[in-house]
């Protein structure tokens, strides 16, 4: 009778345990899994290359520029004024459109980024969503609003390895 008591505590015990844990809030990190994930580092990569070779580009045309305008500077006592300053003038609206460029450049990336980054997060979310139902977690949090927490709580390696399988890449264009 007394060996029946103990197992039915444990039993209990063992019961209210799993549903505590359920009842736990978990979280993950989602820039980890942004960053991280197959997916994630195949438009990383591709963003970066994007951007490094949209800046050579622009440098190249900045050093022509420059040239340009050193030569502009030693025809100066040589040419009429009228042609100096229309040579200027040219020159500037040069100037312009390469920071016009540049901007555009750095704008598309980081519209791309956001794009990814939406498309990942629409991913992702069903992913959650069952393995929520699946372990009886109620609540998710992402990494950065939390302050201090448990560990075993952190599902982002599971979440990661069940986005890897199901995506595995993510298109911009």
């Amino acid at each position: 009778m007394k060996n029946l008591k103990i197992f039915l505590f444990f039993l209990i015990l063992s019961f209210s345990n799993s549903n505590l844990a359920a009842d736990m809030p978990h979280y993950l990190d989602f820039k980890f899994i942004l960053n991280n994930s197959s997916a994630g580092k195949k438009v990383q990569d591709s963003l970066q290359k994007r951007l490094k070779d949209g800046i050579s580009s622009l440098n190249k045309k900045e050093k022509s520029l420059q040239e340009e305008e050193k030569k502009i500077i030693q025809q100066k006592k040589v040419i009429s004024q009228e042609e100096y300053v229309k040579k200027v003038n040219n020159l500037r609206k040069k100037v312009s459109s390469l920071k016009d460029e540049r901007n555009n450049l750095l704008e598309k990336i980081s519209k791309d980024r956001t794009k990814a980054r939406n498309e990942l997060l629409k991913n992702l979310n069903p992913i959650i969503e069952e393995y929520m139902k699946e372990k009886k977690i109620r609540l998710v949090f992402d990494k950065k609003n939390i302050i201090l927490a448990d560990k075993n709580l952190d599902i982002t390696k599971e979440i990661m390895e069940i986005l890897n399988t199901k995506l595995k890449s993510i298109k911009l264009n």
